[in-house]
């Protein structure tokens, strides 16, 4: 196998060229940094601080209780759990006991989580009580037993606060059954004291995750992700961040279904004796008092969240030094947004600059970095340590010279196993290229030039990213086109100012079907139903007929061009009234 070209390596300063990655499970990575942190708090949440030593006793009373349940080595149990304890724990909890955990967002649509019940072969299911009513439709429609267990935040919360909480929800959850297969989280924590462990543990091979992403085909692929490419990712960014771990605070406010979130987020400090803070929600107006409270060293995030960083009240002359790293991923940032969140960071003492990171959930996440101490205009940075970057010919998979416009292809110790249940994506995605190493097909088209930075410009594939969120125009347009009176649909990604995009439906209808407001609610609650709430269209217009490209197909970009511009318009005509104002 031959080692690829690596200009890159003259820019790594103190950054180690290499790293020698232990042959262990997720598991006892955290014992690990727990020996030398037991003090230490592994997570903090809504000010109750819980310490490695304490999180190492729940990781293993958690895992009790799900070999109590009945789970076995190598069954799959899913996570819809938004950044709470109970979600953490479970995580590491299933991969002591040789278990694998299906992350799913919480807001997913009961049709989505009978899909993924149904491709993961899930024996167990973790949710929200807020959540219990779809998980309950998904579990009868999917037409199998499957246990559920319910978690409720107040379980994980200080006094008084555990009193009070509930009195702060706008919505009661929903009255629990009585049924052997709906299991409270205390019940289901009790039921485990009696149990065993192993006395062995996964090896770093084995899968000890699965994440969805969309794939190629716009289908949502369960991404198989081993020992070794959640620990080498949590290696990899310690060693690229250029900082030290010690003392590290991540506000961790990337959800944990995310591969920024999950790796990045939460993973991350966990191997590095740092302190997760985490965020079950996350909204503007209590982004300020958050950074205050908590005094994060890390800030991860994608774009929106730092939009909202620069509108957010209450930060006005507040002292940021506390602040080592700034990373945005997920989405493009743009120069724009960089400009004005680095003049934000220096206006409030802090001495850093938002970085930008690039890379898929087939690869956990982010595989290249800015360096701390510079940048290039437009570049998502160099690849991190053991990492390799090539961009190729999609014709024949050649490697292309400098600045040539090609696809982005990755190699490393983060790479995926390959998709659950699909052979042939896998195949299309991972791909032993001449030099004889497998390399990762992102998908995307981008430029190397000659000293290694590497430059995103678009997606191969059609893709909307809402909020750092992936979603895929066909499901949209699939569920849109089930309803009886729809002839056609195309869904865009159009300018949101905060979003950055959000989801507008174009409609055709039947002949002799005249648009109402009856069939848009009927289209959005069909919606409802069978997509994320980030996937929901936020618009629909009705039309007589779609443009098409000279091969028939549905001309999208054409589509998304109208709307660009109407949205450049929109903002030119509020700049001009904002001025007559003043």
């Amino acid at each position: 196998m031959n080692t690829p070209n690596a200009p890159w390596l003259k820019f790594y300063g103190d950054i180690p060229k290499t790293l020698e990655y232990p042959q262990i499970s997720m598991y006892e990575a955290v014992v690990n940094a727990g020996k030398t942190h037991s003090q230490v708090n592994a997570y903090e949440f809504q000010g109750k601080g819980t310490t490695y030593a304490k999180f190492i006793e729940k990781i293993d009373r958690t895992a009790k209780a799900y070999k109590a349940l009945g789970i076995k080595e190598g069954e799959t149990v899913t996570i819809c759990m938004p950044n709470a304890p109970q979600g953490v724990d479970s995580f590491y909890a299933l991969n002591r006991i040789g278990a694998v955990p299906a992350m799913i967002h919480p807001l997913s649509a009961a049709g989505e989580i009978t899909f993924y019940l149904k491709d993961t072969d899930s024996k167990a299911i973790l949710v929200l009580d807020m959540f219990y009513e779809k998980v309950e439709q998904a579990v009868k429609d999917l037409g199998r037993p499957v246990k559920i267990i319910v978690a409720r935040i107040q379980d994980e919360l200080k006094f008084p606060l555990n009193i009070l909480y509930p009195l702060t929800l706008k919505k009661k959850p929903p009255e629990l059954p009585d049924s052997e297969d709906v299991i409270r989280w205390n019940d289901f924590i009790a039921a485990g004291k009696n149990e065993t462990l192993p006395e062995t543990f996964p090896s770093a091979d084995k899968t000890a995750a699965i994440l969805f992403s969309g794939g190629t085909t716009g289908t949502s692929k369960g991404i198989l992700l081993s020992n070794l490419n959640m620990n080498a990712l949590g290696m990899e960014v310690a060693a690229a961040a250029g900082f030290t771990m010690e003392g590290l605070r991540m506000l961790s406010v990337m959800p944990l279904f995310h591969g920024f979130g999950l790796g990045v987020g939460i993973h991350t400090p966990l191997i590095n004796g740092g302190t997760c803070i985490l965020v079950p929600q996350f909204t503007v107006k209590t982004y300020a008092k958050m950074i205050k409270k908590n005094k994060p060293t890390v800030i991860p995030g994608v774009p929106t969240l730092f939009e909202a960083l620069l509108r957010t009240e209450g930060l006005e002359g507040v002292d940021l030094s506390f602040l080592q790293g700034v990373f945005c991923g997920g989405d493009s940032l743009s120069v724009e947004l960089k400009k004005k969140v680095d003049a934000f960071l220096k206006e409030h003492n802090a001495k850093v600059q938002i970085r930008e990171g690039y890379g898929t959930t087939e690869c956990v996440t982010a595989s290249c970095l800015t360096p701390r101490d510079f940048f290039r205009e437009g570049s998502i940075g160099i690849p991190y340590p053991d990492v390799y970057y090539q961009i190729v010919d999609p014709k024949d998979d050649s490697e292309l010279p400098p600045d040539t416009e090609g696809e982005i292809c990755i190699s490393g110790p983060t790479v995926m196993k390959g998709y659950l249940n699909n052979a042939a994506e896998t195949a299309a995605t991972l791909r032993t290229h001449a030099d004889g190493r497998v390399w990762l097909h992102t998908g995307d088209v981008g430029t190397m030039d000659n000293d290694g930075f590497i430059y995103f410009k678009q997606r191969l594939k059609r893709l909307i990213i809402v909020s750092g969120i992936n979603v895929y125009p066909s499901q949209v347009e699939n569920t849109i086109d089930a309803h009886p009176d729809v002839l056609l649909s195309c869904a865009i990604g159009i300018p949101d100012p905060y979003k950055m995009h959000k989801v507008k439906a174009f409609v055709v209808l039947r002949p002799g079907v005249e648009p109402s407001e009856k069939i848009k609610e009927e289209i959005l609650e069909h919606c409802r139903k069978n997509i994320s709430k980030y996937a929901m269209p936020r618009e629909i217009e009705f039309r007589t007929e779609l443009p098409k490209t000279l091969v028939g197909k549905v001309a999208y970009r054409k589509l998304e061009e109208e709307e660009a511009a109407k949205y450049e318009q929109q903002k030119a005509e509020k700049q001009g009234n904002d001025n007559e104002n003043k």
